[in-house]
């Protein structure tokens, strides 16, 4: 199944340390990753000379970036827009220097107990400032479904994508975080399958929200998978396993490689042969 997809992921929930990351990513066979931090600091904190250096480090060891894991639209919709904005030109300067075409990124968080249509005018001016800088940088914005943010739900993705998808805005979805927020992810995919140009390989379970390994939740991740593959998708499937504090990680198989794994190399260990499984059986 999903042949000609590439696998990549997280791998901060490795490990901190960027050497212990992609040590694991190559025992994995895994050539990507989605930068989002590495030695302790977040993407959006990075000098351009330390992102060349890390670059470099990366490029060595025969890893290329599939994409930018930002921060970007993860603040509150009634906090000062700027400061966050030029936040965002550095990380699209980084996401140039990394060569990959894309930046995940979110569409802020909505004041607890309000009704999130009340921002709609204000989230929208921002995500068009969002998107007429990275069109005229050539990059494309990937939309997260993310908890408690604007675009949390189905149908309030779809009013973004409606009004902004195009060549430099697309989607990233992602299973358990639509679970997490009671929206059953058959329907929230039947819906936004055009806009889908990335995909986040996280499952979690409707009755407690605890995210699991793929396939294990009710994300539906197999289904929808066969249903990407129905539909000729041929981009990344990023690993964002989040098990580290998964319930039952202490009770799992820890041997799955030849030396003993930390929590976060045995979660992302796990996560990846879940994925594998479900591919390989099709």
């Amino acid at each position: 199944m999903l042949e000609k997809t590439r696998i990549t992921g997280f791998a901060d929930e490795i490990h901190t340390d960027i050497r212990i990351q992609v040590k694991l990513l190559q025992e994995l066979g895994i050539k990507f990753l989605e930068f989002r931090s590495a030695n302790g600091k977040n993407v959006a904190e990075y000098t351009l000379e330390e992102a060349a250096e890390l670059k470099k480090f990366l490029r060595a060891n025969s890893i290329k970036v599939s994409a930018i894991g930002s921060p970007v639209g993860k603040i509150m919709i009634t906090e000062d827009f700027e400061p966050h904005f030029e936040t965002y030109k550095k990380v699209v300067e980084i996401a140039k220097l990394m060569e990959t075409p894309y930046i995940r990124i979110f569409s802020f968080f909505i004041p607890e107990g309000e009704d999130p249509e009340k921002y709609q005018d204000e989230v929208f001016a921002r995500m068009k400032r969002l998107i007429d800088y990275a069109k005229g940088q050539n990059l494309i914005l990937l939309h997260e479904n993310e908890k408690d943010i604007y675009g949390d739900t189905a149908s309030r993705c779809f009013n973004l994508f409606e009004k902004f998808y195009g060549e430099h805005f697309k989607c990233a979805f992602d299973f358990a975080n639509f679970v997490q927020c009671r929206q059953d992810t058959l329907k929230a995919f039947e819906l936004l399958k055009p806009y889908v140009e990335y995909v986040h390989i996280k499952d979690a379970v409707f009755k407690t929200g605890e995210v699991v390994p793929a396939g294990e939740g009710d994300g539906n991740v197999r289904d929808l998978l066969s249903r990407l593959e129905e539909e000729g998708y041929a981009g990344y499937l990023s690993l964002e396993p989040h098990l580290a504090e998964f319930a039952a990680l202490k009770t799992l198989e820890k041997n799955v490689m030849q030396r003993t794994l930390t929590d976060g190399e045995a979660a992302y260990t796990i996560a990846f042969h879940a994925l594998m499984k479900i591919l390989k059986q099709g």
